[in-house]
C-alpha cells in the first residue's frame, strides 16, 4: 500500500497558527499533524520518532513544518531538526515562524524588483530602513537586505535599548551588520526618511506607521514597502494592491514609488505555497529559512 504524505507542523506556542494549517492543507498534504508548546530540546527526539517510523521510502512523503513567533527559536529548532536525521532516514524542514520568513522575503524580493525596474538601483549600497524592525517580520526583513548589501538600520517604535539589542543579536548570528534605533514621533521618523532610499513597514496590522507629512520629508526615497493590510494602512497614501504606484504623498522624492500589502502578500502566498509542496519533491532533503526562500521568491517576482 502507498504511504500517505504527511506534515508534522511543529509549534512552540500554546496554539498553531490556522493560516499555516490552512496553507498546509492547500499545499495537499494528506496527513497534517499540529504538535504545539514543543520545547527546542524536544526536537530531536520528535524529529527521530518521525523518521524511523516510516522507513526510508516514507520520509519521502513526510515533511515537517517550524512555526512559532520567536526567528531565532525557529533557527535553533530548524537546525536541531537537521542534525537529528540519520541518512538514509531523512525529510525536508521548512521554517516559517509568524509567516515572517516567507513575508519578509516577498517583501525583500518584490522590492528590490521595483528599485531595478523603477529606479535601475541594486540594494547593495542603498539606505534601507525598517519601521516595525524588531518584530519576526522586521527581523527577518532587516537581514534579507543587510545580507543583500544595504546598510539597513531596523527601527522599534518605543525602545532604543531593544532595537540595539534585536540588531546587535541577529547582525551576529547571521553574519551581517544591523544599525538599530528608535523612532517614537513623526520627527523621528521623519530625520530617518531624510537618506532613506527604501523603506520597508512590518510594524503590527492596523498602525499607521508613515503618515502624508512625514513622508513629505523624504529627500531621496525610491521606494516605500507596507504589509499591513487592516486600516489605517502602514503607508499614507499606498492601497492593498499598489505595486510600483507613485508615491503622491514624498512630494520631494521624484520617482518613488509605492507597495501595499496585497502586492506582496501575493507572492508570499505563492511562495509559502511552492516551499510546502517541494517538501516532498527533493531527491536530497533541504531545510528552509528566509534566506533559502528569499533566492527562490527572487525567482518569482
Amino acid at each position: 500500500m502507498s504511504k500517505r504524505s504527511v506534515l508534522y507542523m511543529l509549534d512552540p506556542m500554546p496554539h498553531n497558527s490556522p493560516f499555516d494549517i490552512n496553507m498546509a492543507v492547500d499545499a495537499d498534504f494528506e496527513v497534517i499533524i499540529p504538535l504545539n508548546s514543543v520545547k527546542l530540546e524536544e526536537i530531536n527526539g520528535l524529529t527521530q520518532d518521525a523518521i524511523f517510523s516510516r522507513g526510508p521510502e516514507g520520509v519521502k512523503k513526510t515533511g515537517m513544518f517550524i512555526g512559532g513567533r520567536d526567528i531565532d527559536l525557529a533557527v535553533k529548532m530548524l537546525e536541531a531538526a537537521r542534525q537529528a536525521m540519520v541518512p538514509p532516514f531523512q525529510f525536508s524542514v521548512l521554517a516559517d515562524p509568524s509567516g515572517g520568513y516567507t513575508t519578509a522575503a516577498a517583501l525583500v524580493a518584490v522590492a528590490e524588483k521595483q528599485l531595478k525596474e523603477k529606479h535601475g538601483m541594486e540594494l547593495e549600497g542603498c539606505n534601507a530602513v525598517v519601521f516595525g524592525g524588531t518584530g519576526p517580520v522586521g527581523i527577518a526583513t532587516g537581514v534579507i537586505a543587510a545580507l543583500c548589501g544595504a546598510e539597513t538600520t531596523i527601527v522599534d517604535h518605543a525602545s532604543l535599548d531593544n532595537a540595539l539589542e534585536k540588531a546587535d543579536t541577529y547582525g551576529r548570528l547571521f553574519e551581517t551588520r544591523l544599525d538599530g534605533t528608535c523612532a517614537a514621533s513623526e520627527a523621528d521618523k521623519a530625520h530617518l526618511l531624510h537618506k532613506a532610499d527604501i523603506v520597508f513597514c512590518t510594524a503590527k496590522a492596523g498602525v499607521q506607521v508613515l503618515k502624508a507629512s512625514t513622508l513629505a520629508e523624504a529627500h531621496q526615497l525610491k521606494v516605500a514597502a507596507d504589509v499591513n493590510a487592516v486600516p489605517p494602512l502602514g503607508i499614507e497614501g499606498v492601497k492593498r494592491a499598489d505595486l510600483g504606484v507613485p508615491l503622491k504623498h514624498a512630494v520631494n522624492s521624484p520617482g518613488a514609488v509605492g507597495i501595499g500589502a496585497l502586492a506582496v502578500g501575493d507572492y508570499k502566498y505563492k511562495l509559502q505555497q511552492h516551499l510546502l509542496r517541494s517538501l516532498l519533491t527533493q531527491k536530497e532533503p533541504v531545510f528552509y529559512d528566509f534566506r533559502e526562500a528569499f533566492k527562490i521568491v527572487r525567482t518569482m517576482v
